[in-house]
């Protein structure tokens, strides 16, 4: 599986602004109905999906990255955006560390097979260094977007 198939370009941001938890998954929807993957009339809604399954258990998931991510019927199809931010946010993570990149997946909701490959997907690719190095560095979207598809070449 490739991430391209799901990320959506205009989805990507090298600046993420929010200090907190809540207001970074607000921004990551934000980015997506920008996008035109989400309607901005769902907005509340799918952002109460993703606070639902952090309810669940942090998605943050050390090395500072997170992957926020819930099923919803306000998408037909997976759909990702990706963010980073500069100085950090607290997430709750599970090694206590602030995250600097995160990677929001929704999955429409009979879709469990492809959510999971696609989790199991980006959970791999972020236990390269070499590619959270290279990503965490990035100063902007294009080059955010060139780290990703040179990753998705080697699938």
């Amino acid at each position: 599986m490739r991430i391209m198939d799901f990320l959506s370009k205009q989805a990507i941001t090298a600046d993420l602004k929010a200090s907190r938890k809540e207001d970074a998954i607000r921004e990551l929807v934000d980015l997506l109905i920008n996008a035109g993957e989400i309607d901005k009339a769902n907005r509340a809604k799918v952002i109460a999906a993703i606070m639902e399954r952090e309810s669940l258990g942090s998605t943050a998931i050390g090395q500072g990255i997170a992957i926020p991510h819930a099923k919803t019927d306000c998408v037909s199809k997976l759909v990702a955006a990706l963010a980073l931010s500069k100085k950090g946010v607290d997430f709750d993570s599970l090694d206590g560390e602030p995250v600097y990149i995160f990677f929001l997946l929704l999955a429409a909701q009979d879709s469990a097979g492809p959510h999971l490959k696609a989790l199991a997907r980006i959970s791999r690719l972020f236990k390269d260094k070499f590619f959270r190095d290279n990503l965490r560095n990035a100063t902007n979207e294009k080059q955010i977007l060139d780290i990703i598809a040179q990753e998705d070449e080697k699938v």
